[in-house]
């Protein structure tokens, strides 16, 4: 059965990969990027997400069957905010009537191993509290600088935020109660242009490391890896799997939170 999907960061890495995977299985795709996809939108801004929700309505005459919200950045800069949190919320909340109205909706975004880095509090409180101007704000006054592995607290908690923000919404009746899988897929390193500066030195790829140890199939996995398990998630065959946050880091999470189950 084919189905109708919407995919953003869908120029690039993942986002790309994905849209790939599933126009093979003869799919319609809807990408959405800044530049070179059928929905060219900043997600940054109100009036990006507002141009994401109206041009995406026409042009799947009111029905997804999946949406996938790839979209993100790693720059240490407030815009990471903005779009790794903000831009995702806004696209899944904002096209949910729109998966309501299939007979099989489902939804996932990308969050991130780097989640279980160390986050910002008061930048996480005011992420959850929806208060985007001061979330900006506090962002700018942070001053983040990146790692050698090329992350920041910016986008460690805001990806952490994105993760926590599916755990609560899924369950819910607008998500669940309406018949929609809501999930987030955590990668590790993947090969993207996010991570290429990091995988071509010595110093970067030992931080990757460190962070994200993959003794299986390690160091990093091609875009493909996570493309395969978005694709599932959003097929009509997971009946039953919300509300979840799935690894995908070559064992990496497990050996860091070996306990955790």
């Amino acid at each position: 059965m084919t189905r109708k999907y919407l995919v953003t960061g869908s120029a690039s890495g993942i986002g790309l990969a994905t849209a790939s995977r599933l126009r093979e299985e003869g799919h319609t795709v809807i990408g959405v990027d800044i530049a070179g996809a059928e929905i060219n939108a900043d997600l940054s801004t109100a009036e990006g997400r507002a141009e994401l929700v109206a041009q995406a309505t026409a042009l799947s005459d009111g029905v997804l069957d999946g949406v996938i919200a790839v979209a993100g950045l790693v720059a240490p800069k407030p815009v990471t905010v903005a779009v790794n949190y903000f831009g995702a919320v806004a696209t899944l909340e904002g096209l949910r009537p729109l998966l309501a109205a299939s007979t099989a909706p489902r939804a996932a975004v990308v969050a991130s191993l780097a989640a279980l880095e160390d986050v910002d509090d008061r930048l996480l409180q005011l992420l959850e509290a929806g208060d985007e101007a001061a979330a900006l704000a506090h962002a700018d006054a942070l001053g983040a600088t990146a790692n050698a592995a090329g992350s920041s607290v910016l986008y460690t908690t805001s990806k952490l935020a994105v993760a926590r923000w599916v755990r609560r919404a899924a369950p819910t009746a607008p998500w669940a109660g309406d018949g929609i899988a809501l999930n987030a897929i955590a990668p590790g390193v993947i090969e993207t242009p996010m991570t290429k500066a990091a995988l071509e030195t010595e110093e970067g790829r030992k931080a990757l490391d460190e962070g994200a140890p993959a003794p299986f199939n390690g160091p990093a996995a091609p875009p493909t890896a996570p493309a395969a398990l978005l694709d599932w998630l959003t097929s009509a065959d997971n009946a039953y799997v919300t509300g979840q946050v799935v690894f995908i880091d070559g064992g990496a999470e497990a050996i860091r939170r070996p306990e955790l189950v």
